[in-house]
């Protein structure tokens, strides 16, 4: 992984535009192809970035953005689209590479994990001749715990937790907004699915357009059946 912190300004062209006025900002270019732009607020979440697959070159500017003080300038173009991430260095704060070599994985609580499989093995519980297309579906950002399409063939990111939280809902937002950057994905629905979901977490996923799912933990792993219970 590359970090650098430069001032810089950033335009993203192609399906959406965006401008990032010159500001001080940390880029990550990372192994995958990935390049994200961060601020010091705003938490994890980067204020624009590519997704992989793409391909960064580092270019000279033309003479008027370098009367400005341009002395670099990044393209990072998408392989799959004419999407491109230009960003134009005035002065490089700081620059270093450093191997993380492989990473692990998330590893997630014995329940949480559980609820994954099976709701990988019991997918038609979201909705008839919906189907699964992978587990932990990898983005940019992380894996997405379920990519299904639904029975008209399209594409929805399952989010899965034991107790579902604003965070968690943050989270699938996140992975929604890079997937439906993806062409062969877009668009892409999104459920948020939990053995219990706080209001104020399912209020924050209605109001984003995502469906929230409670999932009976019991009756899934056919200890307890829910039609069939007295109470």
């Amino acid at each position: 992984m590359r970090l650098v912190i430069a001032r810089c300004s950033v335009d993203y062209a192609g399906r959406l535009t965006a401008h990032l006025p010159l500001a001080t900002r940390l880029l990550l270019v990372k192994a995958d192809g990935s390049v994200l732009v961060h601020s010091d607020g705003g938490s994890y979440k980067p204020l624009n970035w590519m997704s992989p697959p793409a391909k960064l070159t580092v270019g000279q500017p033309d003479d008027a953005a370098a009367e400005q003080g341009v002395i670099e300038v990044w393209t990072v173009q998408s392989a799959k689209t004419d999407d491109r991430l230009i960003i134009n260095l005035r002065e490089v704060l700081h620059d270093s590479s450093h191997d993380l070599g492989v990473d692990p994985g998330l590893v997630k609580d014995g329940v949480e994990a559980h609820l994954q499989k099976l709701l990988a093995e019991q997918v038609e519980r979201l909705g008839d001749g919906w189907s699964l297309v992978r587990r932990e579906y990898m983005t940019a950002i992380g894996p997405v715990d379920l990519l299904v399409k639904d029975a008209t063939g399209g594409s929805v990111a399952v989010e899965i937790k034991r107790r579902g939280e604003i965070d968690g809902v943050e989270q699938l937002t996140r992975y929604l907004e890079l997937m439906n950057r993806d062409p062969l994905l877009a668009p892409v629905a999104g459920i948020f699915a939990a053995q219990e979901i706080k209001p104020q977490a399912r209020v924050l996923a209605e109001d984003r357009g995502i469906r929230c799912v409670t999932l009976d933990y019991d009756d899934m792993r056919g200890i307890d059946d829910s039609e069939h219970r007295l109470f």
